[in-house]
């Protein structure tokens, strides 16, 4: 498991929740470009990002979710 994977993505969506709130699926496919272009800035895989928290694409969709209030599925 990767910890560092794991708490670069939380301080990552942490850090972009404000341009998460109005995505839509373009839009998350670019956040998604952004985040493993900041990964691998910092020698982080997208191997070693999934390792411990699965789907990226699951993670900012549950990122959304949460800040909404919704229910998480």
């Amino acid at each position: 498991m990767s910890t560092r994977g794991t708490n670069f993505l939380h301080q990552w969506l942490a850090n972009n929740q404000a341009g998460m709130m109005s995505a839509d699926v373009l839009s998350i496919a670019e956040l998604i470009q952004e985040l493993l272009a900041d990964a691998k800035s910092l020698g982080i895989s997208s191997t070693e990002l999934e390792e411990d928290t699965g789907s990226i694409y699951q993670a900012i969709l549950d990122a959304i979710v949460h800040h909404e209030g919704g229910a998480p599925e």
